[in-house]
């Protein structure tokens, strides 16, 4: 039987209407009594014959106009005529009011508008609502968008100035019924605790959110969020947000439909709407890696589940939603009739496009920074031989050779030389002494430039290209800085430790000191004692470098810092991004996403193109994969490509698959698309090429060149730590001509230098704390660290950078002192000084004495002066205190201690 388009419609409208949960009836054979919800064909009104008229419980309370596919463009035009049949009298019906929910569809697009919205707005839904959903609907008091009208003033304690102003635009954003807004909030500013107080506020009353989604693309992610809810205390309510509402976390296909929060991978979500178990490992990998995330058959179109209907959740937010809005996972946001909040740092334009550009909160790390939400960072070069050129070994030597999974050696002779490049390096060819050079370097770079104040390596994350590099890489580590295996750990998902324990350990315990990751907390996920960031892989994405920066820009407090890293002696101030392989250098791109058929391997693309199918997303995905296997091959094996594929690099194969289908390219080149297609695709006839293709990815062999030994270029900090420097210079020099006249020891520094022994520790401690508030976000060692850089300065340091470094610091800056150097060295010049002219004057001090001056003279370098009850503390106290100083200086001991106070003080 042949249907007419209109009846195809009406065909798949029925099918929808009865997957939703309606029993479809023709007028005629009307039994309102057949299920909660009637859909009624063809219904009487004064207007004419509605298409269908939705009753629940035998009263209307929903239209349905149905139209032929190709009037979905004119749906605009129709809106008036479903309005018109909600206003119309219905034949039989008593006491009828205008029905609120309306319909148009064609079957394959539906779009739906609730009349009792204040202003109502047709939208594009998946499919019907449920018979139960209007029901409840028409129960609350008014729609929810009528709700979302109605936020209370927002209680601003406990909340950052960035986190006011997405919270308030957001809900101006869902007042306005704007279906999709954009959180844009820099790493470590609080995005989660936004979002969360954002749920919390549409959770209660007047709005009542029924159940919100708090959508992530890992599990690391998930759990994390979890913890976040678990820790929440609203302001206006002592109870955590967990006791006040159910959250869960999925970790099956059970949802539970009491929950008010559930947090899932992107990845989970799909499985459960696809009825389909889920692997495990698909929730270690972000949303984005879908080839390693679905196995080997191609993904179904995410379709109708009756479980877990489209109005299951009220609101969606995604975290990392720059990774969640594209191809496969698309289909999950757009399947849900929901408000759309997506969660990033770091958006690009297709992130913009996605949230039809309501963007809510713009708040960058600049800015974070300048507001002391953020650390900044400085820029840290290393650079060797070996890792910029690359290196060659010589015919006839012998080399080893390893299998890159099971680690096992064979040794091996060429006829050749072999030569590799850089970016070859930890991929096709380890060099060790590449790795151990670099590390050596660092390991260097942290004692004397990076953090030399510090007695322990601050914690340190290294980004590996593999797993396999990341080994090697931790073996190093631990030999080159003499420690044991809990110095340094491999965080990864397939690191033979339980990596959420290993990642706790790192965030909260002493040890490890270095983790090395390939993937797992590149991005995402909070390590706020994290210092030093140390790359050796390079990275193209600007998104995903932003986001592996973002791992250093937490805030940390003193305390809190010194419970992992015992030397701090401020709050983290900074941290510092060590560029081993030009990361910092390197083009940066906001490339596309090319994978369009994830799941199907290789062979199966390339039988496809064989056999015909030539489509986009087919052309793209092939595509894709041979990028990845170049990427994955040595130099001998692209030269066999180029030789099978008739003189094409794999570089020509790809870029005419992804030409074949550009209209500008085959309006340039003056052929019909077809032809293109046909020239790109007529290598893979060729069943030779298809099994070289397919078999040389199966080779895991690296070569390990013992021959070629590494040696650094260059190592230093990047020379725009020079401009960086001058910039926190400035900022010193505003806050102290800011301050001048509020700070008392700044006040006697610019005024009455001769004064300068009545400035207390107090006093100085007063101008740290200033110095520490934004916009200055200062501490003692920036300054001084900039000091150095800008001017070229080397100072010595007496040990552990002091607070009353400071006072050397404004000194000269004020220009009372010619030179920087640290209060201690001052101090003890100033000690040995007084010594001699003491006994210039025939004073002769006894060993026991000198013993004892020394302590008062310590005990002004770390407090400016010493009092009276000084002496009963520390080890002056110890010692036995004002008894044993009168003993040793007899009635003199006033006079000492004030003349010390006087002539030491800097």
């Amino acid at each position: 039987m042949t249907h007419t388009p209109e009846q195809l419609a009406r065909v798949r409208i029925d099918a929808m209407l009865e997957a939703a949960g309606w029993a479809v009836q023709d007028k005629k054979h009307l039994n309102p009594s057949a299920a909660l919800g009637v859909a009624v064909r063809e219904y009487d009104t004064d207007a004419g014959p509605a298409d269908y008229i939705l009753f629940v419980d035998r009263v209307p309370v929903g239209v349905v106009e149905a139209k032929k596919p190709e009037e979905a463009e004119k749906f605009t035009v129709h809106e008036a005529q479903a309005e018109g049949y909600a206003s119309a009298k219905l034949r039989w019906t008593i006491g009828q009011h205008k029905l609120p929910f309306c319909y148009l569809s064609t079957g394959e697009i539906t779009k739906h508008w609730d009349l009792r919205d204040p202003k109502p707005r047709a939208r594009e839904v998946f499919s019907f609502h449920r018979p139960e959903t209007l029901q409840e609907w028409l129960k609350e008091d008014g729609s929810l968008r009528e709700r979302l009208t109605k936020f209370p003033a927002l209680d601003t304690d406990h909340l950052r100035e960035c986190q006011i102003n997405a919270i308030t635009n957001l809900e101006k954003s869902f007042a306005l019924n704007k279906p999709r807004a954009l959180v844009q909030m820099a790493t470590g500013s609080g995005k989660t605790f936004t979002a969360i107080t954002s749920a919390y506020r549409l959770l209660k009353p007047p709005v009542r959110a029924k159940r919100i989604l708090f959508l992530v693309d890992t599990r690391n992610l998930g759990k994390q969020a979890e913890q976040e809810f678990q820790s929440y205390t609203p302001n206006d309510d002592k109870r955590k947000f967990t006791e006040l509402y159910t959250v869960q976390r999925l970790t099956s296909s059970f949802v539970d439909s009491g929950a008010q929060v559930c947090i899932s991978t992107i990845q989970r979500m799909y499985s459960i709407l696809q009825g389909q178990a889920l692997d495990e490992t698909a929730e270690e990998q972000t949303g984005i890696d879908v080839e390693r995330v679905l196995g080997k058959q191609p993904p179904a179109p995410v379709a109708y589940n009756a479980s877990i209907p489209p109005e299951f959740f009220d609101l969606i937010i995604i975290d990392e939603c720059h990774r969640s809005i594209y191809n496969l996972w698309r289909q999950v946001l757009e399947y849900f009739d929901a408000f759309l909040v997506g969660l990033t740092a770091t958006p690009d334009n297709r992130t913009y496009a996605f949230f039809n550009e309501n963007v809510v909160s713009e708040y960058t790390h600049e800015q974070a920074v300048a507001d002391g939400v953020n650390v900044g960072y400085d820029e840290y070069l290393i650079e060797t031989k070996v890792t910029q050129k690359g290196a060659v070994i010589a015919a006839k030597q012998q080399f080893d050779k390893r299998d890159r999974l099971t680690r096992k050696r064979r040794w091996e002779q060429s006829d050749e030389d072999l030569s590799y490049t850089g970016t070859e390096l930890d991929r096709s060819v380890v060099n060790p002494s590449q790795i151990r050079t670099v590390i050596k370097a660092f390991k260097t770079a942290l004692e004397t430039e990076i953090f030399p104040q510090r007695t322990e390596v601050p914690k340190t994350l290294i980004f590996a290209k593999s797993d396999s590099h990341a080994d090697d890489i931790i073996g190093i580590v631990r030999e080159e800085f003499g420690e044991g295996n809990d110095f340094c750990k491999k965080v990864t998902y397939k690191s033979e430790d339980n990596p959420d324990t290993v990642l706790a350990n790192f965030r909260n315990s002493y040890n490890p000191r270095i983790a090395v990751t390939v993937d797992m907390i590149a991005t995402g996920t909070d390590v706020k004692p994290l210092e030093c960031l140390l790359f050796m892989r390079d990275v193209k994405s600007r998104n995903y470098f932003e986001q592996m920066k973002g791992r250093g820009t937490r805030t940390f407090d003193k305390d809190s810092l010194q419970k992992v890293s015992r030397s701090a002696t401020t709050n983290k101030t900074h941290f510092v991004l060590v560029d081993a392989v030009g990361v910092t250098k390197s083009c940066k791109t906001d490339s596309r996403p090319l994978e369009r058929k994830p799941g199907v391997s290789l062979k199966d693309l390339m039988m496809q193109v064989v056999m015909g199918k030539r489509d986009e997303d087919t052309l793209t995905s092939l595509a894709n994969r041979l990028t990845r296997l170049e990427k994955q091959i040595s130099p001998k094996e692209k030269e066999e490509f180029k030789t099978k594929a008739g003189g094409r690099s794999i570089q020509r194969v790809v870029g005419a698959l992804l030409d074949a289908n550009d209209p500008d390219t085959a309006a340039a080149s003056g052929k019909a698309a077809e032809q293109l297609v046909k020239e790109a695709t007529a290598v893979f006839d060729d069943g030779g090429f298809r099994e070289y293709v397919e078999n040389v990815r199966k080779s895991y062999e690296q070569i390990i060149d013992t021959v070629n030994r590494d040696e650094v270029v260059h190592a230093g900090f990047d020379t725009q730590a020079k401009e960086k420097a001058q910039e926190v210079l400035q900022s010193f020099r505003d806050f102290t001509a800011a301050k001048r006249d509020e700070l008392d020891a700044l006040r006697i520094y610019y005024s009455q230098p001769y004064r300068r022994k009545d400035v207390t520790f107090q006093m100085v401690q007063e101008v740290a704390a200033a110095l520490q508030q934004p916009p200055y976000n200062l501490t003692t060692d920036r300054v001084w660290a900039a000091y150095e850089r800008a001017l070229d300065l080397k100072t010595e340091a007496s040990g552990q950078r002091l607070l009353t470094d400071l006072i050397a610091l404004i000194r000269f800056e004020l220009g009372l002192d010619n030179e920087l150097r640290p209060y201690s060295d001052t101090v003890k010049k100033n000690f040995q000084d007084w010594v001699f002219r003491k006994q210039a004057g025939n004073i002769k001090f006894s060993e026991a004495q000198m013993e004892w001056l020394r302590m008062v003279r310590d005990q002004i370098i770390t407090s400016l002066r010493l009092e009276r009850d000084d002496l009963e503390l520390g080890t002056m106290g110890q010692q036995g205190g004002l008894a044993r100083m009168y003993q040793l200086f007899g009635d003199g001991m006033e006079a000492i201690i004030e003349e010390l106070n006087e002539s030491l003080a800097a």
